[in-house]
């Protein structure tokens, strides 16, 4: 098995291609979007491709960790190229029925139906000679999954590097609480066990990094190390998210990861549009 990261500068975002014998599998691929200009373009996604067809492989499926909030999902745009599948976790359908009504999309469907699969704790996907367990792990979103792939955890926002600590948890759906008990159960895993996470801000302006073990995070995550009670770290989080900025690309990332990573369709002049819900949040 191989794992080979994409790192997207704008949105500090890490994308993983993982394959095995030709197979392949990609995990939270990132669609770029500019939202001085609203334009929408396929450079993180191009460097996938490049990838693939570089090494010879076949892309089976592209997933994501969870319906993010600070980029566009490329999910969409990979399984037109590619023809692979797409996946993300059932709790879909929970987020879609909130945001349907913050946005206020009527034809929006909340049955999940806009990815192909719709993941559940303990599913096994097989690509060849891959097999990609789904874990819910959830606490940032609803939806949030972790994908464990041989000896390796693709946590999406659930923890960072050791020096980063841990996701917020002040969006709808999100809880504190249950991304204690999410944590836990990956510490649960063998000390060994590889994670790679999908943001790196890279504090203090040190190298990226995207990849720790589970004693790593045990030992050293500033928010959440093995001897961390669950009360401190739900009181932690409350105090780190009090008054927090909603991420840059909320709105335009929401909109779209929610329809699987589809743009809204053309108006009557040709042109597609994105909401911004006016007045409906403080700082989130």
């Amino acid at each position: 098995m191989q794992i080979q990261h994409f790192f997207d500068s704008r949105t500090s975002s890490i994308t993983y291609v993982v394959h095995a014998g030709g197979d392949a599998v990609v995990i939270d691929p990132v669609l770029d979007y500019d939202p001085k200009s609203g334009r929408v373009f396929t450079e993180s996604a191009d460097r996938i491709e490049d990838y693939l067809d570089r090494e010879g492989l076949r892309l089976r499926y592209a997933l994501d960790t969870h319906p993010h909030a600070d980029h566009l999902s490329a999910l969409a745009h990979l399984r037109s190229k590619r023809g692979c599948l797409t996946g993300i976790g059932a709790g879909i359908r929970a987020v879609q029925e909130t945001w349907k009504g913050i946005f206020n999309l009527p034809d929006l469907a909340c049955d999940g139906s806009q990815f192909d699969l719709l993941l559940e704790d303990g599913q096994v996907l097989k690509a060849g000679a891959l097999a990609i367990e789904v874990l819910l792990t959830e606490g940032h979103t609803p939806a949030s999954l972790t994908y464990k792939i041989g000896d390796a955890l693709f946590v999406g926002d659930l923890i960072f590097m050791p020096d980063s600590g841990t996701a917020r948890c002040d969006f709808p759906g999100g809880a504190p609480e249950v991304m204690f008990a999410a944590i836990q159960r990956l510490y649960g895993f063998p000390d060994a066990t590889r994670i790679f996470t999908l943001h790196d801000y890279q504090p203090g302006g040190r190298e990226l990094r995207f990849e720790s073990t589970v004693a790593a995070q045990k030992a050293g995550n500033v928010h959440l190390s093995a001897e961390t009670q669950a009360d401190a770290f739900v009181q932690l989080r409350h105090e780190l998210e009090a008054d927090k900025p909603a991420p840059t690309l909320l709105f335009p990332a929401v909109q779209v990861n929610i329809a699987g990573g589809e743009l809204p369709a053309p108006e009557s002049n040709g042109v597609a549009f994105l909401k911004i819900p006016l007045n409906q949040f403080k700082a989130l």
